[in-house]
């Protein structure tokens, strides 16, 4: 069966750094887009970044702009999401998803990342 496991997350000071990775199996990972979200306490899950199956495009929230980078590797068959600049207000459990006909329909179980003031 399909598995997302996201790893990477923790506890970190604003304006620090952490790097998020994905490892995808039962999947044949190279042909789906894939994406990163986020939900925080009491929030909405919410859009973070998406690349193509290829990893040549990408396109980010507006809130992330800037800051984060989203990028893959097809033969490891792990999505990542660089996070610098981190703010508290990105405080949330990250979940990546594989996409399929323009829905997300396999998803990670989440990792936690805390930004402390």
């Amino acid at each position: 069966q399909v598995q997302l496991v996201e790893s990477g997350g923790g506890l970190v000071q604003a304006g620090g750094s952490l790097r998020l990775s994905c490892a995808a199996s039962g999947l044949l990972f190279s042909t789906y887009a894939m994406g990163w979200f986020r939900q925080a306490p009491g929030k909405e899950r919410e859009f973070v970044a998406r690349t193509n199956w290829r990893g040549e495009s990408t396109y980010y929230a507006d809130s992330v702009k800037g800051r984060f980078t989203i990028s893959r590797d097809n033969v490891k068959k792990t999505v990542y999401l660089e996070m610098n600049s981190l703010k508290p207000e990105d405080t949330a459990v990250y979940y990546c998803a594989a996409e399929v006909a323009g829905s997300y329909k396999y998803w990670g179980q989440g990792t936690q990342v805390t930004v402390s003031s």
